[in-house]
């Protein structure tokens, strides 16, 4: 759902039905489709875990199982749900001065059974972690923002450990490892594709650090605004030879700066 300024609880409810209205035909039977509309009001509720048991206990059921058959057997097109879903958050916030804005985050996990789960970095516990790692795309506006796309990172290292693994986990054979970059451009270039508009495309240093994917916006004729290393050498005013950027902004007078808050974070203000 999209993440407004300020949305009250009736109206919130009204656009969780209407987004839901949106996505009923993805499934094909009304079992999975009542179960899905649980599982997303408990994804939305501030129960402290957001595994199959809590939410079956929030929204009534005694046992979590039609929550599991719904996510492991049930019929439906995620990337359908997804399409629907995107659609539906430009409606409500608007095209004016839309900027598309990639990050990812972890989910610590327990287990290996799960796809992509492997000890790694993640921001969420702020330390390496036994974690799945998703790359988010999130569309904003001055109306409030939505997530609009995702892509689970599959790491390179845990696939070739244990190829069975893909098949335990049912992992699609046609997914392969991608760098977060390389998975940011899918999001990216899926969602200017679907024909809407983004002014610019902002990122941290994860992803500005990366020269393909800058390439690739850069192509598209699309802006962006990213975070990258201090050590990185940078063209100025048609200098024969690269600076450093971090000797570039040491050469800027104080009043060319200006802090803005970009609110709270996990390590507190930014």
């Amino acid at each position: 759902m999209a993440a407004c300024h300020s949305v009250n609880p009736v109206r919130w409810r009204a656009m969780f039905d209407q987004a839901m209205d949106r996505i009923a035909g993805r499934f094909s039977r009304v079992e999975p489709r009542t179960t899905a509309r649980a599982y997303l009001l408990g994804l939305l509720s501030q129960a402290e875990r957001k595994n199959c048991w809590q939410l079956a206990e929030q929204a009534g059921p005694a046992r979590p199982g039609p929550m599991q058959r719904m996510l492991r057997y049930a019929r439906w097109e995620a990337d359908a749900v997804r399409d629907d879903i995107r659609a539906y958050a430009v409606e409500h916030l608007g095209t004016d001065g839309g900027v598309l804005i990639v990050d990812e985050t972890g989910s610590v996990k327990k287990g290996r059974a799960s796809a992509g789960v492997q000890r790694q970095y993640t921001g969420t516990a702020g330390r390496v972690e036994n974690s799945q790692v998703d790359v988010f795309l999130a569309y904003a506006t001055s109306r409030g923002q939505a997530l609009v796309d995702r892509r689970l990172h599959l790491p390179e290292q845990s696939r070739r450990a244990d190829p069975g693994r893909r098949d335990a986990a049912g992992t699609p054979d046609e997914v392969r490892f991608a760098t977060k970059p390389r998975l940011a451009w899918e999001t990216i270039a899926a969602t200017l594709g679907a024909a809407v508009e983004a002014r610019w495309v902002t990122g941290d240093e994860a992803y500005g650090q990366d020269p393909r994917l800058r390439a690739a916006l850069e192509a598209r004729r699309t802006g962006y605004v990213m975070a990258v290393a201090c050590s990185t050498r940078v063209w100025v005013n048609q200098g024969r030879t690269p600076v450093r950027a971090d000797t570039v902004a040491g050469r800027l007078p104080a009043t060319a700066w200006h802090r803005q808050s970009a609110g709270n974070g996990a390590k507190g203000p930014r």
